[in-house]
Order: C-alpha cells, then structure tokens, then sequence
C-alpha cells in the first residue's frame, strides 16, 4: 500500500501517514538506516512504475541520503520530497522557525501544565496557526490534521503528546532535544541535579544557574552535547520559563527520563 501511494502525484495527510509508519518499521520516529535505504529504492521503483520522474527535491534528498549507512530522517524531512496535498506538515514547521519559538508555543499551549499538549489543546494549537497564516479552513480538515498529527507523532499511543514528541515538528538538524535524549536522568538523580544548581535555594533555576548546569553537562557528555552550542540550548530550554524562573516540571521535561 505504502509503494502505491510513493507513486502518486499528490498525497493525502493519512497516505502520508501509512508512508511515515510503513518506513519506520521499528517507531522510533526516525527513517534511518536499512529503513531509510528501503525507502529511498522503492521511492526510486514506485515513480518509474507510474512514469514520473524523481523531482529535484527527491534526486537531492537521495544524492544526499542513498550512499550513507547511517543516515536519519524525521518527519519533517521526508514532508519535503513526497508531494503531500496542501503540505500541512511544512506548512505548521514554517510557523515555528527555531527551537526557542517552539519552547514557547509549547508553553503557551500546555495551558494546564501537565508536561503534555492533549487533544483539546493541539487543536486550539493547530488552529491558532492557520488563523496566524490568513488560511482558510474547515472544521472537519482541522480535525483530520489534529487527528492526523497526533496519531503521527504520539510514539507511546497514550493520546497526548510529549514536549520530545511534538519535537518532531522540527528538522533533525534544529531538534536540540534529540541532544539531551542521551543525558537524560531518572527521577532522584534530577532532583539532586536541581537541588544543586538552584544554588540560591529558590525553587527554581535562573539564567545563571541553568549556564552552570548545562556547562557541566556538555564537559560529562562531550559525545551528545556540543559547548559550542550552550547558549543555544540555553536560550531555547529558557523559553519554558515563567518570566526567567525555570521551575522544576519544565526542566524535567528536557532533563528527565521520567516525563512520559
């Protein structure tokens, strides 16, 4: 079924979807490796079955991707090569321009602080953004997207999205998140990590102590965290805060492996 919809001239939000799901055969969220060949040489099979051409968008992506082994794409990557009706997913990725502006609109829509964005809330989120565009829409197509998007990057299926789920509206290459997967700790060991920084015994960390934090981060883990990058991380990890007092819950959500 996947194959058949790689040979159309346009794609609908849910074939795109069977695509997504089909490629990413282990749901990591990521097309990588033997997926991501697969795909590349079934993309390359499918548009000469139907007689198209690859377009310059595919013959870039696969002189990009098809030599390297240990290659990955995100969502977001494979939105721009498959001609998905009205390009939805590119079009809400456009809305958000960096990492910083993501943390806040997260912010701004997690309205009741639960770590997650529910159904209620995406659609309000979603809608928002077309207002934002000037683009006109139907309920019944912003409930597809709302459905469409949630089924495509709630990885645990527990119908509500996580701040490193809803991530993958950003490109591998901007998701800083995906950086701090690997220096994620439990629960007790983030609560020391807090403790320890909030040096003034506040209850929440400010700019100051966050650059101690993250400075002592990227020294222990040189492999995932790159110094160069820190006032990035920075700036984008203080957009979930309340006016540069950055509360535990919100930290938790980069720093702990206990948010989902």
């Amino acid at each position: 079924m996947a194959q058949t919809h790689l040979q159309g001239v346009e794609i609908s939000a849910t074939q795109f979807l069977e695509i997504w799901r089909h490629y990413d055969t282990d749901g990591n969220g990521f097309i990588e490796g033997k997926e991501l060949q697969n795909f590349i040489e079934e993309l390359q099979q499918a548009r000469k079955k139907a007689g198209l051409d690859l377009s310059d968008k595919m013959k870039a992506f696969v002189d990009q991707y098809g030599q390297k082994s240990d290659a990955k794409i995100g969502i977001v990557e494979l939105a721009q090569i498959l001609p998905t009706e009205e390009n939805f997913l590119l079009f809400f990725r456009q809305q958000l321009k960096s990492s910083e502006e993501f943390m806040q609109t997260w912010r701004r829509y997690d309205t009741d602080h639960s770590g997650f964005i529910e159904n209620d809330e995406l659609k309000n989120f979603l809608k928002d953004l077309l207002k934002k565009a000037n683009k006109p829409f139907e309920e019944s197509k912003l409930e597809e997207y709302t459905q469409t998007m949630l089924r495509m990057f709630d990885t645990n299926n527990d119908g509500k999205l996580g701040l490193t789920e809803m991530a993958r509206l950003l490109p591998v290459q901007e998701n800083f998140l995906l950086k701090f997967q690997g220096v994620k700790m439990c629960g007790k060991e983030f609560n020391k990590a807090f403790e320890l920084y909030d040096q003034d015994r506040s209850g929440y960390i400010d700019e100051n102590e966050l650059d101690a934090l993250l400075k002592d981060l990227c020294e222990k883990n040189k492999k995932e965290l790159d110094i160069n990058c820190l006032s990035t991380y920075k700036t984008s990890i203080m957009a979930l805060s309340d006016g540069g007092k950055l509360y535990r819950t919100e930290l938790a959500l980069v720093l702990c492996a206990d948010e989902n």
